[in-house]
C-alpha cells in the first residue's frame, strides 16, 4: 500500500474531523464525539431548527463563543498534507473540516476545498453580508445571546453548512475536479456517512481510482476501500505520503 501512495502522481485527498482530534477538536460521531455525548447538540446544525428557535441560536453561539478552533493548531497529520501538496502531487484538499487547520498548517488555500464552509467567518441569512467571526464574538461577551445582522436586522450564523442547507456548487465542482483528475483517492478522518462528501468516493472507484481509507472506526466504503487503517492520522499520515 505504501508503494501504491509513493507511486501515484495526482492524489485527491479528503478529510473529516479525525484528522483533527488530535489538535483537540472533537469529532461528532465518534465514541466521544459532540453528537455521541450530546444528541440534542444536532439542533444546533440543523437550519430550520435554527432559524426557528432563539433558544437554538443562543445555544449554538455559546458553542461558538468557546469553540476549540480558536486555539487549536495544526497536527503532524495537516503538515504531511502540506507536505504533499510541495511535492506537487495534490489534485485537491477537500474537507469536510471547517476549523480552517488546513490553512493553518501551509496549505495554499487555491487546493482546500472547504465542503462544509468556514467557523472563522459569519453570514446573515437575509442579506447574505459576510463578516468575520472575531467581529461577532465581542457581542456576545458583552452580553447579546443572539446577535443579529447590524445591517438588516436578520439572523447571523456562522458560514458553515448546517443540515437542509445546499453547499456551494463552485466548491463542490473543484472538489469533483480534483477527484476526477487524481489516480488515488484518500479518504482521512471521516465516517463517510455525509452526503455529497461521501460521495465523491463513489467517484473515484466508479472511474477506477484506488481508495485508502485511514479512519479510527468503520466507514460504509471500507470492502470496496484498496486499503483501510484504523491507526493515528497524525502518526500514519506523515509516513504515508513521503
Amino acid at each position: 500500500m505504501t508503494d501504491l501512495v509513493s507511486k501515484a502522481q495526482r492524489i485527491a485527498v479528503l478529510t473529516g474531523a479525525g484528522i483533527s482530534t488530535a489538535s483537540g477538536i472533537p469529532d461528532f460521531r465518534g465514541p466521544q464525539g459532540l453528537w455521541t455525548r450530546n444528541p440534542a447538540a444536532q439542533a444546533m446544525f440543523d437550519i430550520d431548527e435554527y432559524v426557528a428557535s432563539a433558544e437554538v441560536r443562543a445555544e449554538a453561539w455559546k458553542f461558538r463563543r468557546v469553540a476549540a478552533a480558536w486555539d487549536a493548531e495544526p497536527n503532524a497529520g495537516h503538515r504531511a498534507l502540506v507536505d504533499l501538496e510541495r511535492q506537487g502531487r495534490l489534485t485537491g484538499l477537500i474537507t469536510q473540516n471547517v476549523d480552517g487547520l488546513h490553512q493553518k498548517a501551509g496549505s495554499s488555500p487555491a487546493f482546500v476545498h472547504e465542503l462544509h464552509g468556514t467557523v472563522w467567518y459569519v453570514d446573515c441569512l437575509t442579506c447574505a453580508r459576510r463578516i468575520p467571526m472575531a467581529d461577532v464574538l465581542p457581542r456576545l461577551e458583552a452580553g447579546d445571546p443572539d446577535p443579529a445582522c447590524e445591517v438588516c436586522g436578520g439572523i447571523l450564523k456562522s458560514a458553515t453548512i448546517s443540515f437542509g442547507q445546499s453547499l456551494d456548487q463552485t466548491v463542490l465542482d473543484a472538489a469533483t475536479k480534483a477527484t476526477q483528475e487524481a489516480d488515488l483517492f484518500l479518504a482521512i478522518g471521516t465516517s463517510l456517512q455525509v452526503y455529497p462528501a461521501a460521495g465523491l468516493c463513489d467517484l473515484a472507484l466508479r472511474a477506477g481510482i484506488p481508495l485508502i481509507i485511514l479512519n479510527a472506526e468503520p466507514t460504509p466504503y471500507d470492502e470496496e476501500a484498496t486499503a483501510v487503517l484504523t491507526t493515528p492520522i497524525e502518526e500514519t499520515l506523515p509516513g504515508l505520503v513521503t
